[in-house]
């Protein structure tokens, strides 16, 4: 590791052009709090800003990934309104705007789940473009069988995309744990690794999307988003629209100088 620099409950690290966010509250299985919330926000602010990032992995510290909301601040009223309205307006001002970053981010990133994501720490998870889990880890939804409310922070919108409504559905409403083996099986992740060598291969997937075009993350969320959500001569439209502008950067022509003289091709920052 190049840098190493601890904020509180929040870890970053870097490894070249890769960057380690890791959630550092061990002791509670790092719960989303508020601050790791806040913290989250502002460094991924402060790699955009920088603009040295190429990927990105987010991973919990010790034996989580994330347990999700921090339940034991949400006491009683201290101020207006009920619980509820002000736990909405705290997912509209900061919890809801934390996925979006995520999925705006010029770069891709990793999600390395190295233990249990429970709650909103499974739409944390799942908010990431390549998912790995380490073999003891699993995803738990304790919203409705649990708490009588309905998954958050795009939980809903991941699960129905990558593994189907039918499965979706009773996931949520059973509140069974999913293994990340039957996880990687259903394709509500890339893949299942043994836990010792979950750090490793997340650094080696990271560091090969590093090696992508500047604006590959950013060109295959919308690709794939749009695909969701409208009807093949619309999406096969959106394919034709985005080449006529893909093809005439420079990554294309480096793409097709590489081919022809056999070799991996070198893409620049920009």
């Amino acid at each position: 590791m190049n840098e190493n620099t601890s904020e509180s409950s929040l870890l970053y690290e870097r490894d070249g052009d890769v960057a380690i966010l890791s959630l550092h509250v061990p002791t509670r299985l790092n719960p989303l709090t508020l601050d790791i919330q806040r913290g989250l926000r502002d460094r991924l602010a402060r790699l955009c800003d920088e603009g040295t990032t190429r990927a990105l992995v987010i991973t919990g510290a010790g034996k989580a990934f994330c347990v999700g909301a921090d339940l034991s601040s949400m006491g009683p009223n201290e101020g207006g309104g009920s619980l509820g309205q002000r736990t909405a307006d705290t997912m509209a001002e900061l919890s809801n705007r934390l996925i979006a970053d995520i999925r705006a981010l010029p770069f891709p990133v990793v999600s390395a789940v190295n233990g249990p994501a429970a709650g909103a720490g499974v739409g944390l998870a799942l908010a990431a473009d390549v998912v790995l889990a380490a073999r003891s880890a699993y995803f738990y939804l304790p919203f409705m069988p649990r708490l009588g409310i309905v998954p958050d922070l795009g939980t809903t919108w991941f699960l129905e995309r990558s593994i189907g409504r039918a499965r979706a559905v009773a996931l949520t409403l059973l509140g069974d744990r999913l293994s990340a083996e039957q996880a990687a099986q259903w394709g509500l992740i890339w893949s299942c690794v043994d836990d010792a060598a979950l750090r490793q291969e997340a650094l080696a997937t990271a560091q090969r999307l590093a090696r992508l075009p500047a604006h590959a993350a950013r060109e295959i969320r919308n690709a794939y988003e749009s695909a969701g959500s409208v009807p093949l001569e619309a999406q096969m439209h959106y394919e034709a629209e985005r080449q006529r502008e893909l093809i005439d950067r420079p990554e294309f022509a480096e793409g097709v100088k590489a081919f022809g003289e056999k070799r991996d091709p070198v893409f620049g920052r920009h």
